[in-house]
Formats: C-alpha cells, sequence, structure tokens
C-alpha cells in the first residue's frame, strides 16, 4: 500500500504544503474549518488538504466530497472502516505529498490561524515545528491535570522526551514525513513517533480553542488505554516495576518468614491468625496478577506485531488538483 503510493507520487510535483486533517464523525465542523485553513494557506503557497474519513457515520465524506467539489486542492482519502486517529494520520502522512506537511484536527480546538507561525519557523530552517498548547479552553481540570502528569511521566520514563502539552498539531519537513513514514508498527503512538525520528525541532506557543461543534471522542476510559498505548511503545518502565516490586515482596516474604521461624522457636508452634494469612495471601495473589498483567500487555503488543497486517485499507481516493503531473 505504502509502496504504491510513494510510487504514484514520485511521478508528480510536489505542493509547497500538503495538511493532514484526520475525521472522524466531524461533519458540523468541516465547512467552516475549511474556510479558515483556505483563507491561511492562500497566502503561503501551494497547498493541499488531505481529508481523512476514518469509517464516519455522520455524512463526514458526504461533506469531504462537497468540499472538494468546491476546491479542487482538496484530496478526499476515505478509509475502509474506522481504524483510529493514530492510524487515519499515518494514512493521510503516506499520501501527502508537499515539501512541508502540516498535521492538524478538524474540531477547530487548533486554530488554523496558528499555521503562519509554524510555516516560518520552518522556514528558518527547523524540520520540526511542534505546536505547544499554553491555554487549554474547554477541557476540564481532571483532563488538564491527568495530560500535564502523563506528560511529565513519558519525559521522565522513557529514552524518548515527548515535548510537554504537545499533540499532534505540528509541521513537519518532507525528511521527517519519510523518516516516520519507516516506521510501520502496530500500535502506533504518534507523538512518540514524531519525538522519536529527531531532527532540528522548534516549539511554537498557541491558546487551544473549545470545539466548534460535536463532543469529543476521547472519553476517559480512552485517554486511559491511549496512555497506555504511548507507555508500552516507548518504555518498558512496567517491566522494571513489576521486576522490583517482585524482588520487594521477595525481600519482605525472607524477612517475615525469619521472623515466624524465631518466634515459633521462642514461643513454640502457635496457630496462625486467620486475618493476617488472608492478607498475606492477597497481596501475593494481587502481585502476580498485576505482574501477569504487565507481561500480557506487551505480550499482545508482539502478537499483534507478528501479523504483519497493512496498517490501514483505503476504500475511496481522490487526489487534489495541486498534484499535476511532471511533464504537464
Amino acid at each position: 500500500m505504502f509502496d504504491v503510493a510513494q510510487t504514484f507520487f514520485s511521478s508528480r510535483t510536489r505542493p509547497e504544503f500538503s495538511v493532514v486533517v484526520p475525521a472522524f464523525n466531524e461533519a458540523p465542523s468541516l465547512a467552516v474549518f475549511h474556510a479558515r485553513l483556505r483563507s491561511v494557506m492562500d497566502k503561503l503557497g501551494a497547498w493541499e488538504a488531505i481529508y481523512v474519513d476514518d469509517g464516519s457515520t455522520d455524512g463526514t465524506r458526504a461533506v469531504i466530497e462537497a468540499l472538494r467539489g468546491g476546491d479542487s486542492r482538496v484530496a478526499v482519502l476515505a478509509l475502509s472502516r474506522n481504524f483510529g486517529k493514530e492510524i487515519a494520520t499515518t494514512a493521510g502522512l503516506d499520501h501527502a505529498s508537499g515539501d512541508a506537511v502540516i498535521v492538524i484536527d478538524a474540531d477547530l480546538q487548533d486554530p488554523p490561524e496558528t499555521i503562519p507561525a509554524l510555516v516560518a519557523a520552518w522556514r528558518q530552517g527547523f524540520d520540526m515545528v511542534n505546536a505547544q498548547r499554553r491555554v487549554r479552553e474547554g477541557e476540564t481540570r481532571l483532563k488538564r491535570a491527568s495530560a500535564h502528569m502523563f506528560y511529565r511521566l513519558m519525559r521522565h520514563a522513557g529514552r524518548v522526551k515527548l515535548p510537554a502539552d504537545t499533540g499532534d498539531f505540528r509541521l513537519m519537513s518532507r525528511r521527517v514525513v519519510d523518516a516516520v513514514a519507516q516506521l510501520r508498527e502496530q500500535h502506533r503512538f504518534m507523538k512518540g513517533l514524531f519525538a522519536w525520528v529527531g531532527f532540528p525541532t522548534t516549539t511554537v506557543l498557541y491558546d487551544r480553542a473549545p470545539r466548534h461543534a460535536g463532543e469529543t471522542k476521547w472519553n476517559y476510559w480512552r485517554l486511559w488505554n491511549f496512555a497506555l498505548e504511548g507507555i508500552t511503545s516507548f518504555t518498558v518502565m512496567p517491566l522494571k516495576v513489576a521486576t522490583y516490586l517482585g524482588l520487594v515482596v521477595a525481600l519482605l516474604s525472607v524477612i517475615y518468614g525469619v521472623e515466624v521461624v524465631v518466634k515459633t522457636l521462642i514461643r513454640g508452634n502457635e496457630v496462625a491468625g486467620y486475618p493476617s494469612l488472608m492478607t498475606v495471601m492477597l497481596f501475593l495473589g494481587g502481585v502476580q496478577l498485576v505482574t501477569l498483567g504487565v507481561i500480557g500487555e506487551y505480550l499482545g503488543r508482539i502478537f499483534n506485531e507478528t501479523k504483519r497486517r497493512p496498517l490501514y485499507l483505503v476504500e475511496h481516493y481522490a487526489s487534489s488538483s495541486s498534484r499535476v503531473d511532471a511533464a504537464e
């Protein structure tokens, strides 16, 4: 899939900018989003917008087709089903041909008006320009606090240092996009992959706005699983914690065993108390189950990687007019 796309792009000239917009049930926001995007991008140079319909069920596909009918710079990339935002972003990057590629959501929490600042930093020579949230409007205190904790944990737990308060909204040079395209793992944590490839990086601050319409797709359960995806994809810290926990429990068990033997020698063979026995058994059983769960998480990821399935399947693709044959 990816090789075919690369071959297709090699015979085409590139627009200066490709804007990748993953969308899942974002029909109410797309028209307003595209109007704001177009007013910004028209001032920057030749561009295209690749809207990735990630198996939407609310008419998102029809809205994107209508946008393409009114603006030939729009490309439609419809996946065969909902694969998730990380995969949809990957699909958009695979089909982006610009010298610089911008990833942005369609819900208008990340304002398109920030893009010129990203482009200015890219033109100064930076390959990766992260958009860092200075203000997070429309989010609960719990969500802001959990996001703060997650980013700090990832910065200290693994070798890949995630920039704090930075989502997928960013600009990447062509060589960064090509580098990310080589990373084809099934369990994709795009923020980690963007950080892993390296290259000269800078940050642009912006104020995040509330959603323009609709409801967030990220409830707390999905955020929890997303955090697990990030942690298990870029650090073996949970396995180390399980190892250290096992060592501590073993040490405590030895100490407790010595205490039991000494008490037996001094006081004789007393009948052990039921509460203390149950406490020890439940504690050790809990530690074992947690450790097995951590191992299972990593084993499940190995299982999925060995299948070598394609990351996504495309149901429909219509390129933008920004790509014209080199011969023309």
